[in-house]
């Protein structure tokens, strides 16, 4: 069987660092080109894990680097070390048709997907893929997520007995995806037949809808009720569901009485989510309910070092020590800053410094960094608007074309993370819509810019130009990005 030579597999890596640089991450030097046949070419990774993300996550811009490489037209296929011999142990999924789906493998080496594919009806799946990144061993712990990350390695490593169920909660970008994530990817390294299905409560609430609608719920309860951990993301969008909220509370009661692991993550408590049922307040406090809060200085700095050596980034301690004090929100927008930095670099071809973090970031070279606290939902608006071309009117109007919605739901995710508005508040100003729309559209941008890394810059860039006060900011990113 042919294999890739060394030539072509190093001008892969180096096209990938210079044309995708934010996608590469250190342990991309693990992976090896195991085979090149009939146009098809294998690279095989260390883990499981590794090779779902990157089947799922990195598999067009790897495609692209293959072909320019050969010069052929190369399709890139990434596999498993001990699946490549190995049986595999499936756990089906529900359709809604009620038939088993093909999209939840549980490799005996270590499942990447962990049962986690839920079809859809337009036969695409919402499948919460594991990230390495998110491990315990980069999680970066200070006084705001201490006793959150104590907890998810205790119920890593005593699933169903330490704390039962673990409810984390805290605003957007704080870690709980990260914890959720690490304690599947502990626990899957512990015991890789542990049957953990990992959803995002809008992938349970659509797929309970369609079950009932086609008579299928008896699948659909065989499927969350016999599992040995289900973990549910963002468990708030429960909200005012009656019908999901009567079904969630037998599945977790099932579940619970059987001593199977429940994990659950929301924006608020239990007590402060609104119309949640009082017998699910009840029953999330039964385990423990701990929170998450804003990182400090010293935290944020080492978010930002643990950051750069998951990428193989230099970074100097300036730029580090920079964007930490830029950024004191959340560590999912020092990650977006990060990015945008690294962006820039490699568009630019040149190394990371102070000034060119300044420059990506909105800032006039050696004129500071520390963000505005002054930020207003018409400094949002206005570069928003400006960048997509639309009116107020617009946003604030009944429409739902793309060219509306978009800028919509970028407004209300900036306005989440740069205001302290509330849901309804935010909601009201545009339009008059309710805090699920508003919730609806956080998540939505937030997932987008996870899975499109072209977008998340943009989303990004367009967060640093609002504390700069001017439109006229807007008209110099627009130009820059295209």
């Amino acid at each position: 069987m042919a294999k890739l030579d060394n030539a072509q597999w190093r001008e892969m890596m180096t096209y990938m660092r210079k044309k995708h640089s934010t996608i590469c991450r250190q342990w991309f030097e693990e992976l090896v080109p195991v085979a090149l046949d009939g146009g098809l070419l294998q690279i095989q990774t260390s883990t499981a894990v590794q090779q779902n993300y990157l089947q799922k996550r990195c598999l067009e811009q790897f495609t692209e680097a293959a072909q320019v490489a050969t010069g052929n037209l190369v399709a890139v296929r990434f596999v498993d070390r001990p699946s490549m011999n190995q049986s595999v142990h499936t756990t089906p999924a529900v359709n809604t048709n009620g038939a088993p789906a093909s999209n939840s493998v549980v490799n005996t080496s270590g499942a990447a997907t962990v049962g986690v594919g839920v079809s859809t009806g337009d036969g695409h799946s919402d499948q919460m893929v594991l990230s390495p990144d998110y491990s315990f061993d980069n999680f970066i712990t200070g006084p705001n997520n201490q006793l959150a990350y104590a907890a998810s390695v205790a119920v890593a490593n005593q699933p169903g007995t330490a704390y039962n169920p673990l409810f984390i909660h805290g605003g957007v970008g704080l870690g709980k995806t990260h914890l959720l994530q690490a304690i599947c990817q502990q626990i899957l390294a512990n015991n890789p037949d542990t049957n953990i299905l990992y959803v995002s409560c809008d992938a349970f609430m659509n797929q309970f809808l369609e079950c009932v609608q086609s008579g299928k719920m008896n699948e659909f309860r065989h499927r969350y009720r016999h599992v040995d951990m289900l973990v549910i993301d963002d468990i708030h969008f429960l909200a005012k569901r009656d019908r999901t909220q009567e079904e969630f509370f037998h599945t977790f009661n099932e579940l619970y009485q059987s001593n199977k692991q429940i994990v659950l993550s929301s924006d608020a408590a239990p007590s402060e989510i609104p119309d949640l049922e009082d017998r699910l307040v009840s029953r999330f406090g039964w385990g423990l309910v701990t929170n998450v809060s804003k990182p400090g200085y010293e935290t944020r700095v080492a978010i930002l070092k643990a950051k750069a050596k998951l990428r193989g980034i230099q970074m100097p301690e300036e730029v580090t020590n920079y964007i930490a004090s830029k950024i004191d929100s959340n560590a999912r927008e020092l990650e977006g800053a990060f990015t945008t930095v690294q962006g820039h670099a490699a568009l630019q071809e040149k190394n990371i410094d102070l000034p060119l973090a300044q420059a990506a970031l909105g800032d006039q070279p050696g004129g500071g960094g520390a963000k505005s606290n002054q930020v207003t939902l018409q400094n949002i608006i206005d570069v928003v608007t400006e960048y997509y071309n639309v009116r107020l009117s617009d946003l604030q109007s009944r429409r739902r074309h793309k060219s509306v919605t978009e800028p919509r739901q970028v407004c209300m995710f900036l306005a989440r993370k740069r205001t302290r508005f509330s849901l309804e508040e935010i909601g009201g100003y545009f339009g008059g819509r309710d805090h699920t729309t508003v919730m609806h559209s956080i998540r939505t941008i937030d997932d987008r810019m996870k899975k499109d890394e072209m977008f998340g810059v943009q989303v990004n860039q367009l967060d640093a130009q609002i504390g700069m006060g001017t439109v006229s900011a807007s008209n110099s990113l627009a130009e820059s990005l295209g």
